[in-house]
């Protein structure tokens, strides 16, 4: 099959591929948000820099291109034109080193889940939010999602009396 495009014309489109903050993790990192988790990302201390992590939790949350971590749907399947055996020995390296970096945090005590690229299309989003909720536990959602200024102002709803101010800052209101 010919080359589609030229050299600089490829180079250009090479260059436009994204490590970080694609779209598939965006949709994944606002997934998560809306089910209350606060997470820190690509942890550089971390055997392969994952995309989100949960400490409190202790768990991980991968998102894999299907191309490039060669999944089982139908990208992976996707034949390559130029320089194919350079890419599929990339490829093939991705997944040694995600599985190298799986074993490593594993032994780490940490829990993963690796979400593909092709779950995170807008029809299946129901189907990865119920997933991500199975992984990191509805009851923990409740917990950490709610932060102080919500159950403050849900307690002094109920009952004004109860909402004080913290004894610092009393101690500070009391000077002025």
């Amino acid at each position: 099959m010919p080359e589609l495009f030229t050299t600089s014309q490829r180079s250009r489109i090479m260059a436009a591929v994204k490590s970080g903050d694609t779209k598939p993790e965006m949709i994944v990192r606002r997934l998560v948000h809306q089910l209350g988790y606060r997470f820190r990302l690509h942890r550089r201390e971390l055997p392969g820099t994952p995309d989100i992590v949960l400490p409190r939790l202790r768990k991980i949350i991968n998102v894999h291109g299907c191309f490039w971590h060669m999944h089982t749907c139908q990208r992976r399947r996707t034949p390559l034109v130029t320089n194919a055996a350079y890419w599929n020995v990339k490829r093939l390296r991705n997944i040694a080193r995600d599985r190298r970096n799986y074993l490593k945090l594993r032994r780490l005590g940490w829990r993963l889940l690796t979400v593909w690229e092709c779950q995170t299309k807008r029809d299946k989003l129901e189907v990865l939010k119920r997933r991500l909720r199975r992984f990191l536990g509805e009851n923990a959602a409740r917990n950490i999602g709610q932060s102080s200024v919500k159950q403050a102002k849900a307690n002094s709803k109920a009952r004004p009396d109860r909402m004080r101010p913290h004894p610092r800052i009393r101690k500070r209101i009391r000077r002025t």
